[in-house]
């Protein structure tokens, strides 16, 4: 059936909305592939860009994904659901487990790229630190993959200062991670403060995400600050924006 052309939304819109729509109501489901091009082009009357783009939509948006000489399917992996407030709860990392832990529900995470260094820290983290020129930071660098696939970048800066020569400055922090070894240096955190904005990715995000083209990531800085108030970590995150829901629960 041709689609009509009603309004002001373009017809490879109120296409892929079409596509949408079936994709909630459980009519395409994960892993389904999805009406081709050609079938688009037939079904709806339309040129074969109007049909590509209506299929962009979906992969721009984290809906599907392009499968090389296969076609474009319903995207399998479900996004994880980011629990800001309960994540960085005190009885998470002080009771020696991992605040990533709180957003698993039982899901495989695994950090496969760990680099420990010494070094400038970026601007934004060096003024936050308030470090000083030629001050060092301690940089910790991760990189997060849930379910087979990379979600997260992760890049944490401490004053080198603080954490020279405590089990933070090695790959493996222990348990409780980076905050628990501070609070055994005596700065334990009890506030953080994080900042949240979109944009599109780098091309080394992009690899090492490995995000089809048109994802945009989530980049996410939090600040953990010490009990006398100083900030005693910077960490800059890049996110995959269809891998992640961002949930923030809390009383009025």
């Amino acid at each position: 059936m041709a689609t009509e052309g009603s309004g002001r939304e373009p017809k490879y819109q109120r296409i892929a909305n079409a596509l949408k729509t079936e994709i909630r109501s459980g009519a395409f489901g994960p892993g389904d592939r999805l009406p081709g091009e050609n079938d688009l082009m037939t079904q709806h009357g339309v040129a074969r860009m109007t049909a590509r783009q209506a299929l962009g939509v979906l992969q721009s948006e984290g809906l599907a994904e392009a499968r090389k000489g296969a076609g474009v399917f319903v995207r399998a992996f479900q996004p994880l659901r980011r629990r800001g407030i309960q994540r960085l709860a005190r009885e998470q990392w002080g009771g020696g487990r991992s605040i990533w832990e709180a957003d698993l529900g039982g899901r495989d995470l695994v950090v496969d790229q760990v680099e420990v260094r010494t070094g400038a820290a970026s601007d934004n983290a060096a003024r936050v630190l308030d470090l000083g020129e030629g001050e060092a930071a301690c940089i910790r660098s991760r990189r997060f993959v849930l379910d087979g696939k990379p979600v997260l970048l992760a890049t944490s800066y401490l004053p080198n200062a603080l954490v020279e020569g405590s089990r933070i400055t090695e790959v493996d922090t222990g348990p409780g991670g980076i905050y628990a070894r501070l609070a055994e240096l005596g700065h334990k955190p009890v506030h953080f403060r994080e900042e949240i904005r979109s944009r599109m990715p780098l091309p080394e995000e992009a690899s090492r995400l490995s995000l089809p083209a048109g994802t945009p990531v989530m980049l996410v800085c939090r600040t953990a600050f010490a009990e006398d108030g100083s900030p005693v970590e910077v960490n800059e995150m890049v996110l995959d924006a269809a891998a992640y829901v961002l949930e923030y629960d809390f009383d009025a």
